[in-house]
């Protein structure tokens, strides 16, 4: 009625509008002294999803089956097993010496053999690997220019980003995209990231040097479409300044996305 104020909401309905716009949990209530029971068996949920993704192996036959037509190979990192990759990041950062010896190379040695190399890489989260890594490249190679070379994809196991500037240096590539399971949290274990660095130097690159596009994971987090025209952004200006890194930035926002002609893979 005219000169009487609408009621307040309660403090639930409050809190219930505010959770409808966040995956984080907030206002979830007290019984006694700890979480109401429906929340504290939600939270034991998601720790048991993220320790399930971490210790979930990787099938490099999913991620390759979601490419069809499109030539993979298959490596491994320095370390042996999940529970050393865990133990010892640095062997997470090396790839295997024989698997290193097979990764293909055009026979003039050159550096800039391939413009772009793509690795797969399980990181903390197979699962975020399985489920966007294939849509994410698909959608990315869909939006680069015509003439860009692209290596075959590599599927690699145990691996963390730094694996990438091992993998562009051996099979001689310019730039190399690292698209990696992260790290889960409470209220994500899909989320996937993208790293690209331009020129990288085993040993030398540091992360001041990468690019990094992160919770890649429709319909929550960033979805492909957006993922890779933001990627094919930084892809072009990294080919024209010759860097990635601190020095390069994401002005994709203010740039045209539509995709452009499909660039072929090998």
């Amino acid at each position: 009625m005219d000169g009487v104020a609408a009621p307040e909401p309660s403090d639930a309905a409050l809190w219930a509008g505010l959770r409808r716009h966040t995956q984080a949990r907030i206002g979830l209530g007290r019984a006694g002294s700890a979480l109401p029971t429906r929340h504290r068996l939600e939270l034991q949920a998601a720790h048991a999803a993220a320790r399930d993704a971490v210790h979930s192996p990787f099938d490099p036959d999913v991620v390759a089956s979601a490419l069809p037509g499109v030539p993979t190979v298959r490596v491994r990192s320095a370390a042996p097993d999940r529970l050393t990759y865990l133990q010892r990041p640095d062997l997470g950062r090396r790839l295997d010496d024989v698997d290193r010896a097979h990764l293909p190379r055009d026979t003039c040695g050159a550096w800039d053999d391939w413009d772009v190399v793509f690795v797969v890489a399980d990181g903390l989260s197979s699962r975020a690997v399985h489920d966007h890594a294939a849509p994410l490249i698909r959608a990315v190679t869909a939006r680069l220019p015509a003439g860009w070379r692209v290596a075959p994809v590599v599927l690699a196991e145990q691996a963390r980003v730094a694996l990438g500037d091992d993998v562009a240096h051996a099979v001689g590539a310019a730039m190399v995209v690292v698209l990696v399971g992260e790290r889960p949290g409470m209220s994500a274990a899909d989320s996937l990231g993208a790293y690209l660095t331009y020129a990288p130097r085993p040993g030398h690159t540091t992360d001041a040097d990468r690019n990094c596009l992160s919770n890649i994971r429709p319909p929550l987090g960033l979805s492909y479409e957006t993922a890779a025209a933001k990627l094919t952004v930084l892809m072009r200006r990294a080919r024209e300044l010759r860097l990635t890194g601190v020095n390069l930035k994401d002005d994709s926002d203010t740039l045209p996305t539509a995709p452009t002609a499909p660039t072929k893979l090998p």
